[in-house]
């Protein structure tokens, strides 16, 4: 069996949990791999998380970014989540338990030859000649900046149907978890991650629509005008500039996220919300 370990970057707790469980791997007979930055605080060997898509575990040690992280490199990997976070929606694991899941997730693979794995979409946004790296959480489309006068006239279709149209920063597309993410803080709703969905919402629109939550294999159009340039963002980090007038399409990506171990208690993690 292939693990690959990511630990949160500069940070010392992550790393002596990442050297714990290396150590529990290799006495168990896996092949242990792990990223760049964490192997330079343990001294060993490293790669970066792309080179750990022919893994059959991996292990994403920090907050929720630690596991976008993990995620945008290892693909369909399945990722076992710890939470070093304040929350951890993404992160069901807590350090204390982290070597013990772990460890029963690699005697699962070797009695039946995979581990347990739930699935979570992705999204994916495309435009003329462009498509960038699928978000687990959000895809953006905004205008030059956030912030009055910096955004831009906005038409959104679902399905090929009219849903809104409105001066605004931007519009908000988001899969269920990233619903208590920047969703969250755009007015949006909370959306439980069993629920097969997709959410809608405008950004500080001048007439907004009520976010709207649709089923996850919609089509989502995002049309931009009246604005010198935009941005469509993918989970906060990939981007491609706009040159407007443009539309970008967004549609649930190919391949899901595979999650791996115990499921995040949601509840539980709403109430550590401020």
């Amino acid at each position: 069996m292939k693990v690959g370990l990511v630990a949160q970057k500069e940070n010392a707790r992550a790393a002596r949990l990442a050297e714990r469980l290396r150590g529990m791997l290799r006495e168990q007979d896996a092949t242990v791999v792990v990223d760049t930055a964490t192997a330079a605080a343990l001294d060993v060997p490293g790669v970066e998380p792309a080179a750990m898509d022919d893994a059959d575990l991996a292990v994403s040690i920090g907050g929720d970014g630690t596991f976008l992280f993990t995620a945008r490199g290892v693909g369909t990997v399945p990722i076992v989540g710890v939470n070093l976070g304040e929350v951890g929606f993404l992160n069901a694991v807590s350090p204390g338990d982290a070597v013990d899941v772990v460890r029963e997730e690699v005697e699962r693979f070797e009695s039946t030859g995979r581990v347990r794995t739930r699935e979570m979409s992705r999204l994916r946004a495309r435009g003329d000649g462009w498509d960038l790296d699928p978000a687990v959480n959000e895809i953006v489309v905004q205008g030059a900046q956030r912030g009055h006068g910096n955004g831009g006239e906005f038409e959104v279709r679902v399905d090929g149907e009219l849903y809104s149209g409105s001066a605004a920063d931007g519009v908000l597309v988001a899969t269920p978890a990233g619903s208590t993410a920047y969703n969250m803080s755009e007015g949006g709703p909370l959306v439980r991650p069993e629920v097969d969905a997709v959410v809608v919402t405008e950004m500080c629109a001048d007439d907004p629509m009520p976010s709207l939550v649709s089923a996850a294999d919609s089509t989502v159009t995002v049309r931009i005008d009246d604005a010198e340039m935009g941005y469509v963002i993918s989970d906060g980090r990939a981007q491609q500039e706009l040159e407007p007038p443009t539309t970008v399409t967004v549609e649930r990506a190919s391949e899901p996220v595979r999650l791996a171990g115990p499921p995040s208690e949601f509840f539980k993690a709403l109430n550590k919300l401020d």
